[in-house]
């Protein structure tokens, strides 16, 4: 089995924090994603500022796009972004928006499939539009209905498409070898690390986990 990539979502808006907790973790995750609210709040410059201080890490802008996919998306990849993502209920135009700003910049697009009603077609037309990713989602609010990630992660994995599977949706360290098991490429990470009383204990602990399961 292929070594699942960790990926830690810097979800916080405080722009200095969110550096201070990607110093911590670094050792241990394989991309940082700045989450939604946080790149709404911090913009491009933040984009600059963890590329240019990370530079062995993925970075992810969790853009979510809903429309002007191409246009949202390339001052991101341009700023040093090497995945944006865009949701699947966007629509294919959206997402090949998308996947063409990611091919001028030699970078990669993530689709979420988060509320999309029919996952596994939306993951079957993103792959033969050349999407690398897609991601499988289970929002917080989501979470917060009792909600889990686990069916239609094994329903994406199971289709044999040739992208990466990102899961994504309250995954702790009681969970993560599940999530491995079940196929996962990217496995996302948050609370269970930055709500840690060490996030890079918590980290380190993450990534024995996965490296365990998968070897």
């Amino acid at each position: 089995m292929a070594r699942p990539l960790i990926q830690m979502a810097l979800d916080s808006l405080d722009f200095d924090q969110t550096v201070a907790l990607a110093e911590q973790v670094a050792p241990y995750v394989d991309i940082f994603e700045i989450g939604t609210p946080c790149i709404k709040h911090n913009g491009v410059g933040l984009v600059k500022e963890l590329r240019q201080r990370f530079p062995d890490q993925l970075l992810l802008v969790d853009l979510k796009t809903m429309d002007a996919g191409e246009y949202e998306a390339t001052p991101f990849y341009a700023a040093g972004a090497d995945i944006c993502t865009v949701l699947g209920v966007s629509g294919l135009a959206t997402i090949g928006g998308v996947i063409k700003a990611a091919r001028a910049h030699n970078a990669e697009v993530q689709v979420d499939l988060i509320n999309v009603p029919d996952k596994v077609e939306c993951a079957r037309e993103s792959a033969k539009l050349g999407a690398q990713i897609v991601g499988v989602h289970t929002g917080l609010d989501a979470q917060a209905a009792g909600q889990t990630p686990f069916a239609d992660l094994q329903a994406i994995a199971d289709l044999g498409l040739n992208v990466r599977v990102s899961v994504a949706g309250g995954i702790k360290q009681a969970t993560v070898q599940q999530v491995v098991a079940s196929g996962a490429s990217i496995i996302v990470v948050g609370a269970a690390i930055y709500g840690a009383p060490s996030p890079a204990e918590a980290a380190r602990e993450i990534r024995q986990l996965v490296d365990a399961a998968s070897a």
